[in-house]
Order: C-alpha cells, then sequence, then structure tokens
C-alpha cells in the first residue's frame, strides 16, 4: 500500500504543458482534473487513516482514479 498521492502531474510530468493548455481552454478536462483531484485526495486521506474506509469503498474509490486517469490520458494524446 502506496501513502504517497498520485498527483496527475507527477503521473505524466512529460505532458505538463498540454495538461495546461488542455485544462485553460477545455471545460470538461478541467472538470476531470478537479474530479481526480478528490478521488485521489480521498484515497490519499484513507490509505494515510486520517479519514479511514472499508475495503470494498477503498476499491471504489481506486476504480474510480483509475478511470479519470485514462481518460485525462486518452485526452492529453489525441490532443
Amino acid at each position: 500500500m502506496s501513502n504517497t498521492p498520485h498527483e496527475i502531474q507527477d503521473e505524466f510530468p512529460e505532458l505538463a504543458g498540454k495538461m495546461h493548455e488542455l485544462k485553460v481552454s477545455d471545460e470538461h478536462f478541467a472538470q476531470l482534473l478537479e474530479d481526480y483531484r478528490e478521488i485521489n485526495r480521498a484515497i490519499h486521506r484513507a490509505e494515510t487513516e486520517v479519514e479511514p474506509v472499508g475495503d470494498a469503498q477503498m476499491e471504489t474509490m481506486r476504480k474510480q482514479r483509475m478511470v479519470l486517469k485514462d481518460e485525462i490520458y486518452g485526452m492529453l494524446t489525441k490532443a
């Protein structure tokens, strides 16, 4: 189990420029980044037991983060 937050800019450092461009020009992309940030922070709080959750909830949150990450990456590579 990792207690390090998976910040989206750290996941795709080579795409930081595109990420910024899309964030300011595409409302949907900006919302995806915000949603990712929120779920990522919730996972980090759960992993560090600041706000513990059950195993099923943790699995659900991790799946949500993965779906968001995949969509963000897809948009970054198509831009």
